[in-house]
């Protein structure tokens, strides 16, 4: 059975749950109903991240939340509270923001890839850590939206990452009206890979994540690295550093056994090096 141990923040408004089996690290964000980001939750979630970079042991990480809600956004009533503040809540908005941004990167720079698993609404910055992801899986009721608009606190951070997983038309639809919508239009937008019941989303997750964790992890993470690198760079830059990439990656070990194997039709055995 996979050992199953519950962080305890500073405050008790953001534990995550984990669990590892079989190279599969699953990540739970467990303060149901709203599953906020609060900023415990948020040193919860970076602390789980930066302590498995180099575990070995480690091949996927799943990040997924209990209850109705895969996560609501920042707390909004924690930021409320420092409002009355000599800075009307300044300093804490700016370490919260801040948190969040590092936090989001971490995702995207992780060398291990991290999908989300969401049944339930993913709102504000919620959907930006489902964009930030490398994979979204979602059940039928998932749902998702950017609604700070309506509330008079434009999306503007997770704007980032929606940005760069939908067409601009389509983020500035859901920034602009604040509207929810559904997983059906999500996949069609390009933010989530897939739909499936809600019976089968863990199944499939984990299909995912084992498929994934049956690879070179060497391979796996200089193909994540590259691919984000090779996004935000003109098009002769990024064929000439993933040409660079590629020569490396055929100087590994693993592309030697990988491709001998395929060669000699046998299954490679990876050292991940």
């Amino acid at each position: 059975m996979a050992e199953v141990v519950a962080i305890k923040p500073a405050v008790a408004d953001g534990p995550v749950l984990v669990s590892q089996d079989k190279g599969i690290l699953r990540l739970t964000l467990a303060n149901p109903p709203a599953n906020a980001l609060s900023l415990a939750a948020m040193a919860a979630l970076q602390a789980e991240l930066d302590r498995v970079k180099a575990d070995r042991s480690v091949r996927v990480i799943i990040l997924a939340a209990s209850g109705k809600v895969f996560c609501a956004g920042h707390d909004l009533k924690e930021m409320t509270a420092h409002r009355a503040e000599p800075d009307r809540g300044k300093a804490f908005f700016e370490r919260t923001f801040a948190a969040c941004a590092t936090l989001m990167q971490t995702i995207v720079r992780h060398p291990k890839p991290v999908i989300a698993e969401v049944d339930g609404l993913a709102t504000a910055a919620g959907l930006q850590l489902v964009a930030s992801c490398d994979l979204a899986i979602a059940s039928h009721e998932a749902a998702f939206c950017t609604p700070g608009v309506n509330i008079g606190l434009f999306c503007s951070t997770p704007m980032v990452a929606l940005s760069r997983n939908v067409s601009r038309k389509q983020a500035m639809e859901m920034l602009l009206t604040g509207e929810t919508i559904d997983a059906a239009t999500a996949k069609e937008f390009g933010l989530i890979n897939r739909i499936v019941p809600r019976e089968y989303l863990n199944q499939i997750v984990n299909k995912y994540a084992q498929t994934i964790a049956s690879k070179s992890s060497l391979v796996v993470r200089t193909g994540k690295e590259a691919f984000y690198a090779q996004a935000e760079m003109g098009l002769a830059d990024a064929y000439a550093h993933t040409g660079r990439v590629m020569v490396e990656n055929m100087l590994a070990r693993d592309a030697e056994e990988g491709i001998g194997a395929f060669i000699g039709k046998r299954k490679p055995e990876w050292a991940d090096e």
